[in-house]
């Protein structure tokens, strides 16, 4: 999920969830060095005698799973080779993790099924490793690749490699950025490819995905809130949701599930790796294009609560509708309730990340709960239908203005 997870090449992370991180999931880069080489020995061929030349642990890691970067070489037909590599591996339970579980099989499953099934550009993905011996955790292992990310420190609306891009160049990543889902949607069966998404039962519809994936957001909510008071603005944010439910939410297709700009490298503004399986699911199309239109929203509204002018022009909800809608010959159905979605999930995370601080002593439950979300103005404006309006005059502020 989503967060930043990604520390392959930019090394960053939000900092409204820095605070939240225990130091215990750090590890030391000579012992993992010597841990990784071990475990390729028992991986790779006899006679491949691996070597792992370098470990780089991000300062400033992901908040979903740990982040190793490492080069290692190994013989491969009588040849020494070269491989810049990833691992990706779960994080403890005393971490207070963002997620109850860490699926990062399926992850692997799902990369290496976009990967031979699609033409989205994804990292080749090497092993998955469920025994934790190893790393202190289950993991995987994929290829390294180069490129720009558009930051989350400070947000990429702030002022960055991207905001300062021209036009034309915001336009093609925009643009090459929709291609993606489309690539990703036109997938074939995925419900064959990938049964786990769906119990390994038949295929569901759309609106019997979304259903589902509903229901998955509740009982994260309720984990979520377990140990504490719960948010009275989720909870009537989920029965919103209830009651706009669609009833025809078209065709189920293979959702990335974090689809948004900053989880994708570039070069030349066009995607180079499509990053952070670990929310796919089957689901509507709209799924994925709320996500996307949501992520840009909520870093443009930090924007303005800065005071900043943020990219009023980048990412706009009626201009990737129009992008898909060419590129794919859909019609995009009820995106304000997909945006609304996305909102709402966002939130239950956000709540998570904030009951991480509480739970190490670096922040104090409020008084008022809805305040553990960053954008719950935000959120209260989309439910009182004033949101989309606002900003034709002021954009709202997720934590100032309604």
């Amino acid at each position: 999920m989503n967060l930043r997870t990604e520390t392959e090449t930019s090394g960053e992370d939000p900092d409204y969830a820095e605070f939240a991180r225990p130091g215990e999931s750090r590890n030391d880069p000579a012992e993992m060095r010597r841990s990784l080489e071990g475990w390729l020995a028992t991986v790779l061929w006899r006679g491949s005698k691996p070597s792992v030349t370098s470990v780089e642990i991000p300062a400033a890691n992901g908040m979903s799973n740990e982040t190793v970067l490492f080069d290692a070489t190994w013989i491969e037909d009588g040849v020494r080779g070269e491989h810049r590599l990833v691992a990706r591996i779960a994080p403890r339970d005393s971490a207070v993790p963002i997620f109850p579980s860490y699926n990062l099989d399926q992850q692997f499953r799902v990369m290496s099924a976009v990967a031979a099934h699609t033409s989205v550009p994804v990292p080749r993905v090497y092993w998955s490793e469920s025994n934790p011996d190893a790393l202190g955790g289950e993991f995987f292992v994929m290829e390294r690749r180069d490129g720009e990310i558009p930051p989350d420190v400070m947000p990429y609306t702030f002022g960055s490699w991207l905001s300062e891009a021209s036009a034309d160049d915001c336009s093609r990543l925009q643009q090459s950025s929709v291609r993606v889902l489309t690539e990703l949607h036109a997938m074939a069966d995925p419900h064959l490819a990938l049964p786990e998404l769906c119990g390994g039962g038949a295929e569901p519809t759309g609106a019997e995905a979304l259903r589902a994936h509903l229901e998955e957001q509740r009982r994260y909510y309720e984990w979520a809130t377990a140990d504490g008071p719960g948010s009275p603005l989720i909870e009537r944010g989920f029965d919103w949701i209830e009651a706009n439910f669609p009833t025809d939410a078209g065709a189920a297709v293979l959702c990335w599930g974090d689809s948004r700009i900053g989880n994708v490298i570039y070069r030349d503004f066009q995607p180079a790796a499509v990053l952070d399986w670990e929310m796919a699911a089957l689901g509507p199309r709209e799924l994925d294009l709320g996500w996307m239109i949501f992520q840009h929203r909520f870093f443009e509204d930090l924007a303005a609560m800065a005071g900043l002018p943020g990219m009023p022009d980048f990412m706009r909800r009626e201009d990737v509708a129009d992008a898909y809608g060419s590129l794919s010959g859909h019609q995009v159905a009820d995106l304000d309730f997909y945006i609304l979605y996305a909102a709402l999930r966002h939130a239950v995370i956000m709540f998570r990340v904030q009951s991480r601080a509480v739970a190490f002593g670096q922040a104090e439950f409020p008084d008022n709960p809805d305040e553990m979300i960053l954008h719950h103005k935000t959120l209260e404006a989309m439910l009182d239908g004033t949101y989309w309006e606002s900003l034709a005059t002021t954009p709202v502020a997720p934590g100032e203005a309604g």
